[in-house]
């Protein structure tokens, strides 16, 4: 009798299994976020919050994502506010089984606000990369950033990764390696 029940349990359970292993371009996501900006003389620390999220078009391989992100730092005893929003599309091509092949445009806007003073910074990102599953509950994604904007462009390496607990939930963290910003963030992701 235990044996059919725990059979059962574990058939019953196969699917949910298989599918946390699935590639997801339809998500939403709540992170903790830190910026570094690294200036010739002084380093700033960021910390705050992010909310981004995707939706792939049907069974196409294309998809839109966006972000915000809202941070501050009050190191010199002056509140330093810096936000960042993007929106963009993607594309997603198989390679594997377990990996795709990615290509990402997008636009990019920061503002950093000092004492009531806020200077804007537009950009646009072209990004390309893989992301695939390194096991049935982990998967990693590597991309290579270049953005161009209000007369500077830089190539930055882009790191991520998603533990999955299941179909749904996932914990993720990445990181960006600018030459004068770097980026970090963890969080939890819900996949539909």
């Amino acid at each position: 009798m235990k044996k059919s029940l725990t059979l059962a349990l574990l058939l019953a359970a196969a699917p949910l299994a298989a599918s946390a292993g699935e590639l997801s371009y339809t998500y939403v996501e709540a992170d903790f976020n830190r910026t570094n900006v690294d200036l010739d003389t002084v380093d700033f620390d960021f910390d705050g919050a992010a909310l981004r999220g995707s939706v792939e078009f049907g069974q196409s391989a294309v998809y839109a994502f966006g972000g915000y992100a809202a941070s501050t730092n009050d190191d010199l005893g002056v509140d330093i506010d810096l936000n960042e929003g993007q929106i963009g599309l993607g594309y997603h091509h198989e390679v594997s089984d377990n990996a795709d092949f990615l290509a990402e445009i997008s636009y990019v806007n920061v503002e950093a606000k000092v004492a009531g003073v806020s200077e804007d910074a537009d950009a646009y990102r072209a990004s390309i990369g893989f992301r695939g599953a390194i096991a049935e509950s982990l998967e990693g994604q590597i991309k290579v950033n270049y953005t161009d904007g209000d007369g500077s462009d830089e190539f930055a390496p882009s790191f991520g990764a998603q533990w999955k607990f299941n179909q749904t939930w996932g914990l993720v963290g990445e990181a960006e390696l600018g030459s004068d910003t770097n980026r970090y963030l963890v969080g939890v992701r819900a996949s539909f």
